[in-house]
């Protein structure tokens, strides 16, 4: 849970008569991430035909989706234990058959889906004008008279500007309304090129009269409409035609594509091996605890099978390897959020217990509120269980897990529903006193105990970041670097310099006052931490050995270094007083909830309630989107940044369907 989980590389030597029954096994237990053969340089070594079935797999599934789609059928994936590879031949003659007796049907169907879009839209372009008595052919059949019968904005100075053109025309305005004018513009044919020209600049939108229909305006709409009504109907007997033949081919097209699929990923997984003359070498990562069923498993598929397995410690730096976390369905969503960032790396320390912790509490430190926490559990809890805003159900546990604590912060800071103090018992009739104190109240109490907050998490994450670098083995980084042993140390430094800066103010952060106090020499130790920061780039180098110690000329290196240390102080410094918006939100909640009592007034009206409702649904939907984004910001930026690099490479097994989703 803290960390991946532990992986061994594996190399198997597969005699080519157990090809496809070691494949099914690698395939079936979800638990083989495969090396490419590129990566061994045997992929040219010997004949293969696999490359040409695997193409002719894929050819046949998409057919296969493609009947199921025109159907409305769903793929739906078997047990993973009911699969082989199919022969192409065995199961193409039966794709064709369905496929004809559906193809003809389902083309019919779309041709026909297309004359009723194309039938509306007519519809919609000949209502505005059915008032009007003309022959609609006559518009076609003029040989001497450009006609242009439009649509443009009901705006009078555009309209003049349309009747100013200055080749000799006639403008007509057939009707008119709030928005749009129809306009039946005619001229010479000599001069059409013009008329066009001018309608586009007035932004005319011409209407497009059907061919196959003549008379009035309204004759043509009521056979318009008559043509959508058989339309329809086609498009009914043809949609029940689909209906009845995916009633009776259902269960056949399923087992085809569920065969077909199978051995579509099988056969690319071939196609990946090594080939030697009568071998096959495959390579790939299984999880360490997965090993010894796996193993058994192959040995029953092939009795000489050859398996060498080493096992790959989580220490030290190992880029190549496949990272399997190990987090459970109920911090999937933090697993979300921390991936979003970047994957753990296989040796590093997997953040999503501490980011499970710190995401909810900060969050319900800034959104304080019994009352609007308990209904962000809920929206969250129904949107996991998809029974409202299902879009938001990868976010469902997150908005439970914050909601839970927003509501253990408004019991805290006293605030229900944005009633706080005399509010609650003037307007709810209960006493309701905070569990701690007030954010409105204590403003700057609150600010100060933000920053006290966010040094600590700071000061936890430099030491994960040593722990990591431990682990990792990188000694030059674990002194030197920028969140090192000299910089955590230099960091100490800093925060007496904060504490004598703020002094005894309200907002001075109690843990820096707290450090200036230990009996050690921060006079001396600061300007020499200073300058390990300074030149910590050279220390590394030393540590490390590379030559030459300093890039480029002295004065440069001077220049760079200062900036170095300069950059540092200043990084310290905003990732400190960052903390500061924990304590602004919780004040600005509470200001915000005000804000929407003065508009409420103060007699305790329908109006007044109805306003209090609309102000705590905005509240909770869009302050609870921006302190979303910052508690995701502080995180990003603040203490992920510290301690967490990422860069590994996801764990993708050979699976046959989602059901072996990694956990």
């Amino acid at each position: 849970m803290f960390f991946p989980r532990e992986m061994t590389e594996v190399e198997l030597i597969i005699p080519s008569k157990d090809l496809v029954t070691v494949t099914k096994v690698l395939s079936g237990r979800g638990v083989f991430h495969q090396v490419d053969s590129a990566y061994l340089g045997l992929e040219s070594l010997g004949p293969s035909t696999w490359q040409d079935k695997a193409a002719n797999y894929s050819t046949l599934e998409r057919r296969i989706q493609s009947i199921m789609q025109t159907l409305g059928l769903a793929e739906e994936q078997k047990g993973s234990t009911e699969f082989d590879i199919v022969e192409i031949e065995s199961v193409r003659p039966a794709v064709d058959r369905v496929e004809g007796e559906v193809k003809g049907v389902g083309e019919q169907l779309g041709v026909e889906k297309k004359r009723l879009e194309s039938l509306e839209a007519q519809l919609k372009q000949l209502e505005p004008i059915a008032h009007l008595n003309f022959e609609v052919g006559s518009l076609r059949k003029s040989g001497h008279v450009h006609s242009i019968l439009g649509v443009m904005k009901a705006d009078t100075k555009v309209i003049e500007r349309l009747d100013s053109i200055r080749v000799p025309h006639v403008l007509f305005e057939l009707k008119r309304d709030a928005k749009d004018a129809v306009v039946w513009l005619l001229g010479s044919k000599n001069n059409s090129d013009e008329l066009e020209r001018a309608a586009k600049s007035a932004f005319l939108n011409p209407l497009t009269l059907p061919e196959e229909f003549s008379g009035t305006p309204q004759q043509v709409v009521e056979k318009t409409r008559k043509a959508i009504d058989e339309s329809k109907q086609k498009i009914f007997e043809l949609e029940s035609q689909l209906g009845k033949l995916g009633g009776v081919h259902k269960v056949e097209l399923q087992k085809l594509w569920w065969d077909t699929h199978v051995s579509r990923l099988m056969a690319d997984a071939i196609v990946r091996f090594g080939q030697l003359r009568h071998t096959y070498v495959v390579v790939g990562w299984v999880p360490a605890a997965d090993m010894p069923l796996l193993t058994e498993k192959l040995k029953q598929a092939s009795k000489e099978i050859l398996i060498e397995a080493v096992p790959t410690e989580r220490s030290g730096h190992h880029d190549n390897v496949p990272v399997a976390l190990l987090n459970n369905k109920w911090l999937k969503p933090i697993q979300e959020l921390v991936t979003t960032y970047g994957r753990p790396s296989y040796g590093e320390l997997d953040p999503t217990i501490l980011v499970a912790l710190t995401f909810p509490i900060l969050y319900g430190a800034m959104f304080g509120d019994l009352g609007q926490g308990l209904i962000l559990m809920l929206v969250g809890y129904l949107s996991h269980k998809k029974i409202f805003m299902k879009g938001l159900s990868s976010l469902g546990l997150l908005l439970v897990y914050c909601g839970f604590f927003a509501t253990i912060f408004g019991a805290l800071y006293g605030s229900i529903f944005g009633f706080e103090g005399h509010l609650i018992e003037e307007y709810l009739h209960f006493h309701f006193e905070p569990l701690w104190i007030s954010p409105l109240e204590n403003i700057l109490t609150i600010l100060g105990f933000a920053i006290d907050a966010g040094i600590i998490i700071l000061l936890f994450s430099y030491l994960l970041s040593l722990f990591n670098m431990a682990r990792a083995r990188d000694w030059a980084h674990f002194w030197f670097g920028h969140t090192g042993v000299v910089a955590i140390v230099f960091y100490f430094c800093f925060l007496t310099i904060l504490n004598g800066l703020l002094g005894t103010t309200p907002i001075a952060p109690k843990i820096a006052a707290a450090i200036s106090t230990l009996p050690l020499p921060f006079n001396i130790l600061t300007p020499i931490f200073a300058v390990g920061v300074m030149f910590n780039s050279l220390f590394r180098n030393i540590a490390e050995g590379h030559r030459p110690l300093i890039e480029g000329g002295i004065v440069m290196y001077f220049v760079t270094a200062f900036m170095d240390l300069f950059e540092s102080v200043i990084s310290m410094l905003s990732n400190t007083l960052s903390f500061v918006r924990v304590g602004a939100f919780a004040v600005a909640h509470g200001g915000l909830s005000l804000a929407f009592f003065s508009l409420a007034g103060e007699e305790p009206t329908i109006g007044f309630w109805i306003t209090l409702l609309i102000g705590n649904i905005f509240i909770i939907g869009f302050e609870g989107l921006i302190v979303y984004i910052q508690t995701m910001r502080l995180h990003y930026y603040e203490i992920l940044g510290k301690f967490f690099h990422g860069g590994g490479m996801r764990f993708e097994p050979l699976r046959l369907n989602s059901s072996q989703e990694e956990a």
